[in-house]
């Protein structure tokens, strides 16, 4: 393909996915498909001579789609949502035409400098600390990592090593691995399960603190803990608080946790993966209230930002702190400017060497849409999960099992976990819309998540109905 053909083929790609986006409604939001479906499709090696952009992009309509849940459709209600907008698309395809593979200032100058200077963008929209932003001397700073996942890992493993020598420091005779073995994280029972990977990956213990009424870590259950585990000679190091659970979008306790974790030299990482978009509309920053007690902090601009995948923004107080626990130079990664002071070197603050030019797609984003317009999308969805409550509580056969806050409804059908079991079943198997659900207590819940940036207030009102009929005919056929 010459740049020609380029030309050409990519304005056809910007119709294909336009005309993709703008027809989303009428595919059918959950694949009919089985396990093992696509194989069977396509050749089992690769091809010897070329094939045709035609043949390629007929293909996609006729092996791929049929395959595909569509995350942007609105009537997909399933997990949280995954960030899309025409801005960030096109940045994308000039990230990756660009190409560089950042993972030194030298690597290339703007792919590092943008993204601390979007990162301080963001900060600043939050409204965060002084403390977490890179500034012209500041001793914190914000990075695009991978996942919410690879930043809690990340944050652990930093906190990790900050313990092991601060206790060597002190004690010189002491091993790592005596230290190690002794070394406890902690999390709510509603945290993510990347959580507890972390601590599987780190080779540390993780114990879970019991959440209150409202699924909230508070500082007595924490309290408790930590006195036991000090009391069999255990060292509390690293706690993760969150800001919105995956299960029904809880908030741990920060002002009551922080000081705690501050009093045992306990490093404090704050997840707030799909909930810390909205911390940019005033009326919900008092959820980030005490944040300034944590050492880092992470949110997913992919989840509800209209940035899309990848792009998770952590936050450090102490950039040394993480850049301490991995910093290695060979010769080849080393540049002139890297002692100079005025630069980052990203590739010492994740876990892979290699990075994207990711920051562009928040530049984009952020211009286009500017503040207010980010603001508006988080209210309108808010505003439509409200509305749902307010369907569901209409209806006596059903009842709200936690507190709406954002974008996320938690309901079930009064009645068994079983009959809920059921009604999921019969909801995704019609296909018409897709919902998850979780575990509240000993409870099975249906999750309804307001994800699409195409979704608009009849789509709620028309999954509502679907809903409730499904219900009358699986009560129906109960009765029979």
């Amino acid at each position: 393909m010459n740049s020609g053909e380029f030309r050409r083929r990519g304005k056809e790609m910007v119709d294909f996915v336009a005309d993709y986006l703008e027809g989303i409604e009428g595919r059918q939001v959950y694949p009919d498909v089985e396990p093992g479906y696509l194989r069977p499709l396509i050749p089992t090696s690769a091809p010897e001579e070329p094939d045709t952009f035609e043949d390629i992009l007929n293909d996609v309509e006729k092996i791929i789609m049929p395959g595909v849940t569509h995350w942007h459709s609105p009537y997909f209600f399933a997990y949280f949502p995954t960030a899309n907008s025409y801005p960030a698309l096109l940045a994308d395809i000039l990230c990756g035409a660009i190409g560089c593979i950042g993972f030194s200032w030298a690597a290339s100058p703007a792919c590092t400098e943008l993204e601390t200077v979007m990162m301080d963008w963001l900060g600043k929209m939050l409204k965060l600390p002084e403390a977490f932003l890179a500034g012209q001397v500041g001793e914190g700073g914000g990075v695009i990592q991978g996942s919410a996942s690879e930043a809690t890992l990340m944050a652990l493993l930093a906190a990790r090593t900050k313990v092991v020598r601060r206790l060597q420091a002190a004690s010189p005779g002491l091993t790592q691995g005596a230290i190690m073995e002794k070394l406890v994280a902690y999390s709510s029972d509603q945290a993510h399960s990347s959580v507890e990977r972390a601590g599987l990956i780190g080779g540390v213990k993780l114990k879970v603190i019991p959440s209150d009424g409202k699924f909230a870590m508070r500082a007595s259950a924490l309290q408790e803990v930590l006195e036991r585990d000090k009391a069999e000679g255990l060292i509390p190091f690293f706690l993760v608080a969150t800001l919105g659970t995956t299960s029904c979008c809880s908030f741990d306790n920060l002002l009551e946790v922080g000081p705690i974790c501050n009093e045992e030299n306990m490093w404090l990482h704050i997840d707030a993966a799909y909930a810390g978009s909205s911390f940019i509309c005033p009326e919900f920053r008092h959820l980030l209230n005490g944040v300034e007690l944590a050492d880092s902090f992470n949110f997913n601009p992919h989840k509800w930002l209209l940035v899309n995948f990848d792009c998770s923004a952590m936050w450090v107080k102490k950039r040394t702190d993480l850049i301490g626990a991995f910093k290695l130079d060979p010769l080849y990664l080393k540049h002139s400017h890297q002692d100079s002071g005025l630069i980052t070197d990203y590739r010492h603050w994740q876990l892979p060497l290699g990075r994207r030019f990711r920051s562009l797609k928040m530049w984009f984003v952020f211009r286009m849409y500017g503040v207010k317009g980010l603001q508006a999308y988080i209210r309108k969805h808010v505003r439509l999960a409200h509305e749902f409550e307010c369907l569901v509580r209409q209806d006596p056969r059903f009842e709200i099992c936690a507190e709406v806050t954002l974008g996320l409804v938690c309901f079930r059908l009064k009645g068994s976990n079983k009959l809920n079991e059921d009604l999921l079943e019969r909801i995704n198997s019609a296909k018409k819309i897709h919902l998850v659900p979780c575990h509240l207590r000993d409870k099975f819940v249906l999750r309804f998540a307001i994800c699409s940036r195409f979704v608009e207030l009849t789509h709620v009102q028309q999954s509502w109905e679907h809903i409730r009929q499904l219900t009358t005919d699986l009560l129906r056929a109960q009765r029979d």
